[in-house]
């Protein structure tokens, strides 16, 4: 019988049938069929054959009534079942002890490839299965990264860390080195002597909070509740850099939202070659050495992972389409802690310098792209070409308008009731507006001023937000001095260089003067780039943010001159100190300007002379990108 389509698009769908529809994008996984209830691993670390190899059990839990009879898993298998070895080796995989049919598909860009596990039946709501996955990783396993000793500090042991797989889990790992992962050890089930370690993380997480990392270590206390771990010949420095600080972010973070939720709070500072800043593992942030520089000007880095403990790992966003909602909220708990620790205006000067961060982020991308706005479309695009500072601070920019907007005063009894409300859970920026609105919902001032809020324009227009209006008194003394010397090298003023110009200056106003200097469009002449190095005692520091920014600066300007042998002199001594920085400094953050400033300002082949005798020291994703700038790849 013939139907009209109004008729087909308004019948009832049967009660049987139940409607999860994926919220997340960028996913070939059923989840809207089974949930993760609960991930168990049992690894054995082969350091001689790079291997990990053992269990994962996963248990699920069907929310439909019996509507799939299979489980698919995301996988980044290259080609499918052709290419499997490339990445992974999966021997075998049983439900209750019964080995079942399992597939590894076509891979579908960007996403990886489905892992289908085959069950012979539809499984009933609420039913659970436990399915085991016997696996070894392989050479190009791209989950897991592997240092040879030529990547540590001491250069005598490797070392190894892997973020992998919203759910609790136990973890046993097997290692001939120290083990610390992403979860509270268990002191009754670990035991060193027979290599043993073992790790419960009873509060749910999503996958890429999942991390182990085992090496040569040694601990220290950095507070009540903290410990940093590291190689033992940088303990000491590590603990002294983070003692002061670590206890003192945790409680005004719990002044600020509602108690630490997990227990302790512990920092890995990573072998030189780690090529980040930090990464916000539960339990343990992964660090960068460089936030050791011996004048505690970096850890500020600590606030920012620390802040993720409420922000991304507690409460997380339901796809990266809302990324957002986790950088964002980190960057301004963050920039809140700061507050309270050095004063608003700290605060103010931090915002301002992430409004730099967000300028060369908007305008490397063109200022009406797709990914400058905070609510991206990423259907069938790679969520890593999407990654910039623009949810960090376009989302600290949103939550910024609203404390102004609402007053401190009320906008700070928001902040726990939303941490509160979706504790343990992952939502999207439609939950965020919906549980702003219903909070305030009886306060009619508060209400009339949210309703003035253009969200559609928040949400999805392009390019810059309204620029708040920040205290500037930080930056004002940067940019001053920064004045000073460019009249100087003008010869407009008789502005003679001396110690006292920094000594009000922290590392980070150093920083923005360096900075501003680096963005004369006319280069200074190689004399003041010696003359800066020394007179403000940045040639010699251990504080990388600085001594970075000065290489590349002296590279510019004395390449600029590089004819006059003076210049060619003072070049050559930079170049020297740029290549021992280089040899001993992993951090994307610093390696690429430098190698990037080497060849515009010295030459594309010495550039490429200090790269391959340092290349097997740097991570593979910092290699293959500096391959990259360098015309190697």
């Amino acid at each position: 019988m013939h139907q009209s389509l109004k008729a087909k698009l308004s019948r009832p769908e049967p009660a049987y049938l139940s409607i999860n529809t994926p919220r997340d994008p960028n996913t070939v996984s059923n989840y809207n069929n089974f949930v993760t209830t609960h991930t168990a691993v049992d690894f054995e670390v082969d350091f001689d054959k790079r291997r990990l190899r053992g269990d994962v059990v996963l248990t699920f839990r069907s929310i439909t009534e019996a509507e799939s009879d299979e489980i698919v898993l995301d996988t980044s298998f290259p080609n499918g079942a052709d290419g499997m070895a490339s990445y992974l080796d999966i021997k075998d995989i049983t439900i209750s002890g019964s080995a079942v049919e399992w597939h590894v598909g076509s891979r579908f860009e960007p996403f990886g490839s489905p892992l289908s596990i085959k069950l012979k039946r539809g499984v009933k709501k609420d039913e659970e299965l436990k399915v085991k996955i016997t696996v070894s990783t392989t050479d190009n396993c791209t989950a897991l990264q592997w240092l040879t000793p030529a990547q540590t500090s001491n250069r005598k042991h490797p070392y190894m860390y892997t973020p992998d797989v919203k759910s609790p889990f136990s973890l046993t790992i097997r290692s001939k080195l120290s083990v610390v992962a992403s979860g509270r050890r268990d002191e009754g089930k670990s035991d060193p002597k027979a290599r043993i370690w073992v790790f419960e993380q009873p509060v749910p997480i999503p996958s890429y909070l999942f991390a182990i990392a085992s090496g040569d270590l040694a601990s220290a206390k950095i507070g009540p509740r903290s410990e940093v771990w590291t190689g033992p010949d940088e303990v000491e420095a590590c603990k002294w850099e983070l003692e002061d600080d670590t206890e003192k972010f945790l409680q005004t973070a719990e002044k600020l939202v509602f108690p630490y939720e997990w227990d302790t709070y512990n920092c890995l500072v990573l072998p030189p070659s780690f090529p980040y800043g930090g990464m916000e593992n539960p339990q343990y942030t992964f660090l960068t050495p460089t936030t050791i520089s011996g004048d505690r000007q970096n850890v500020d880095v600590v606030a920012h992972e620390l802040s993720h403990s409420w922000s991304g790992n507690l409460v997380s966003p339901s796809s990266w389409q809302h990324f957002w909602l986790n950088e964002g909220w980190t960057t301004y708990l963050e920039r809140r802690i700061q507050a309270a620790v050095h004063g608003e205006p700290a605060r103010d000067f931090s915002a301002i310098i992430g409004w730099k961060a967000l300028q060369d982020s908007i305008e490397a991308f063109g200022q009406d792209h797709e990914f400058t706005k905070l609510i991206v479309d990423l259907k069938g695009k790679d969520p890593d070409d999407a990654f910039s500072t623009v949810p960090y601070e376009k989302g600290f920019v949103f939550l910024y308008h609203l404390e102004k907007l609402l007053g401190q005063a009320k906008w700070d009894k928001f902040i726990p009731h939303y941490f509160t409300t979706f504790k343990y859970q992952s939502l999207d920026s439609y939950d965020f507006k919906s549980t702003l609105l219903s909070f305030f919902s009886k306060d009619e001032q508060a209400t009339a001023l949210l309703n003035e809020v253009q969200w559609d324009d928040w949400f999805y227009k392009p390019g810059f937000p309204p620029k708040p209006h920040f205290d500037t008194s930080m930056a004002d003394a940067c940019y001053e001095l920064a004045d000073k010397w460019e009249s100087l090298a003008a010869g407009a003023s008789k502005f003679n260089p001396a110690p006292e110009d920094v000594k009000d200056l922290n590392a980070n106003q150093i920083v923005v003067f360096l900075e501003r200097l680096q963005r004369f469009q006319t280069p200074l002449a190689a004399k003041y780039a010696q003359k800066l190095g020394s007179t403000y005692s940045i040639e010699h520091s251990k504080n990388v943010e600085l001594v970075s920014r000065w290489l590349v600066l002296g590279l510019q300007w004395a390449g600029n001159g590089k004819s006059n042998e003076e210049s060619k002199r003072i070049l050559d001594n930079i170049v020297k100190r740029t290549s021992t920085l280089l040899s001993n400094v992993g951090r994307m953050k610093f390696v690429r300007p430098l190698y990037r400033q080497l060849r515009d300002s010295v030459s594309i082949e010495e550039a490429r002379t200090i790269f391959k005798q340092n290349r097997d020291f740097y991570h593979p994703i910092c290699r293959g990108l500096v391959e990259k700038d360098l015309g190697l790849a």
